[in-house]
C-alpha cells in the first residue's frame, strides 16, 4: 500500500524527520491562505499529490495548466492562487504515470527550503539477504537510471532488525556523501529516524528523494514516500485510511477484492499469474534476457476457491494489453489443481485468445495438469521457469 507524499511526511515527522512546514489544500483559495500561514513572503513550493514519481519533469494533459510540471516554486501569493488554479483538476502524466495520466484533486503547500546539497536516502528490504538495506546516492531523481547505468555511485548498506545506525556507519555514508562535520550528528539523527519508522510500521519501502542539506548542517525531508507490507495493515489500523482508492486502477481494486495483488507496468505485452513476489521478478527478469517486457503481473495466494482463482485470471484475461499469459505456480498451501480449475473457469467465461503457458511445481502438480489436458483448452505446458518463457515467446510469435 501507497500513501501520498504529504502523509508520508507527517508520519515520519512524528518519528523524528525533519520536514518542511506545508499543508494540503484542496482549493486556490485554501493554497492562497496555507501559503500566507506559512510565511508573509515566499517563495513557497506547489506539489501536485499523485502517487507517482518525476512529477517536476511531468507535464500537464490540458493547455490550462500550463507547460510547467507539477512541482512549481512560486514567489507572490497571486502566483500561488493562479497555478493551483492550473494544477488542480488537470490530468498531470510523469514517467511512471503511463500517457493516461492521473487527475490531480489535491496540491501540497509547502515553505520552500533553502540547501547547500541535496542526495537521495531509502530504506528497503533486500529478501534475497533477509535484511532491511539502506540506499544512498550522492544525487536524487531517477535512482532506477543510476542503478542500471552506474551502480558504484550508490552506497548499500545492509541493516538488522530494531538497530540504530552506528556510528561507525554514519561517517562511512557522511564520507561518501562528501558532508561537512556538522552534518553527521542530523545524519544519523535522520536514519535512525527512518529505521525506527519502517520497523515500527511494517514498512517495505520508505524513501526521502531528496534530502536536504541546509546552511546550518540540518537535514530535511523534502520529498518522501512509504510503502507498506499489505500483510500487516491489520496490526495498523491508523495506516489503512490513508489508502486513497483514486489512485487505484479498476484492475488493481478487483484485485484486492479477492486478496491478491495486481500490478501494471508502462510496456510489455505479456500478463503474469505468480503466487510469490519473487517467482514473478524470476520470470520478469527471464523476459527482459529474452527482449520481451512484462505488462502486468497478479499475485495470487492460498487459503481461496475456485471462484476467486477464476475471478483473478479473468483479470489478466480481459486486459487489452496482454497478447501472451504465462502462469508460474509454486504449489503449497495454494494447490496446483485448484489453480487450474481456475483457468479453465476463467476460460469457459471470457475466451482463451492468446497464448498460455502454464508451469505448475509442487502440490497437486500432475493433477493440474491432467485438469488441462481434459479441457480441450490450447494451454501449454512447461517444466520450467525458462522452459515456460521459451514456449510462451515462440506461440507468441506463431500467433503474430
Amino acid at each position: 500500500m501507497n500513501i501520498h507524499e504529504y502523509q508520508a511526511k507527517q508520519i515520519l515527522s512524528r518519528y523524528g524527520v525533519r520536514i518542511p512546514l506545508g499543508k494540503i489544500a484542496y482549493t486556490p483559495g485554501e493554497a492562497k491562505r496555507v501559503a500566507e500561514n506559512i510565511s508573509h513572503k515566499g517563495p513557497w513550493m506547489l506539489k501536485a499529490q499523485i502517487q507517482s514519481g518525476a512529477r517536476e519533469s511531468g507535464h500537464f494533459i490540458e493547455k490550462r495548466a500550463g507547460v510547467k510540471g507539477g512541482i512549481r516554486c512560486l514567489k507572490g501569493h497571486r502566483d500561488v492562487l493562479e497555478e493551483a488554479a492550473k494544477m488542480l483538476g488537470a490530468t498531470l502524466v510523469t514517467d511512471q504515470t503511463g500517457a493516461k495520466g492521473k487527475l490531480v484533486s489535491k496540491i501540497y503547500v509547502e515553505e520552500f527550503c533553502l540547501t547547500v546539497q541535496k542526495f537521495y536516502a531509502s530504506l528497503v528490504i533486500d529478501r534475497m539477504l533477509s535484511c532491511i538495506t539502506l540506499l544512498v546516492a550522492n544525487t536524487f531523481g531517477n535512482i532506477t537510471a543510476l542503478a542500471q547505468k552506474e551502480p558504484e555511485k550508490i552506497l548499500r548498506l545492509n541493516l538488522g532488525l530494531n538497530e540504530k545506525i552506528s556510528a561507525q556507519q554514519a561517517m562511512q555514508i557522511s564520507a561518501f556523501l562528501h558532508l561537512k562535520e556538522k552534518s553527521l550528528k542530523p545524519l544519523k539523527e535522520l536514519f535512525d529516524a527512518m529505521l525506527k519508522a519502517f520497523t515500527s510500521l511494517d514498512a517495505v519501502m520508505i524513501e526521502i528523494n531528496p534530502v536536504g542539506v541546509c546552511t546550518d548542517g540540518s537535514l530535511t525531508a523534502l520529498d518522501a514516500k512509504i510503502a507498506f507490507d499489505d500483510n500487516a495493515l491489520f496490526r495498523h489500523p491508523e495506516i489503512l485510511p490513508l489508502k486513497d482508492d483514486y489512485e487505484e486502477d479498476d484492475r488493481s481494486l478487483q484485485a484486492q477484492k479477492f486478496g491478491f495483488q495486481y500490478l501494471d507496468f508502462d510496456e510489455g505485452s505479456i500478463g503474469c499469474i505468480v503466487n510469490g513476489d519473487g517467482l514473478a521478478l524470476s520470470v520478469r527478469d527471464l523476459l527482459y534476457n529474452a527482449d520481451e517486457k512484462m505488462s502486468c503481473f497478479l499475485n495470487v495466494k492460498g487459503g481461496v476457491d475456485k471462484d476467486k482463482i477464476s475471478a483473478g485470471i479473468k483479470i489478466i484475461m480481459t486486459n487489452p494489453r496482454v497478447e501472451g499469459i504465462l502462469i508460474n505456480i509454486l504449489g503449497g498451501f495454494l494447490r496446483c489443481n485448484l489453480v487450474a480449475d481456475g483457468i479453465v473457469s476463467a476460460a469457459s467465461e471470457v475466451g482463451l485468445n492468446v497464448p498460455l503457458v502454464v508451469r505448475f511445481e509442487g502440490t497437486n502438480k500432475e493433477e493440474a495438469k491432467e485438469i488441462l489436458k481434459n479441457s480441450g483448452l490450447p494451454v501449454i505446458t512447461a517444466e520450467n521457469m525458462e522452459d515456460s518463457v521459451e514456449k510462451l515467446l515462440t506461440a507468441m510469435k506463431e500467433a503474430a
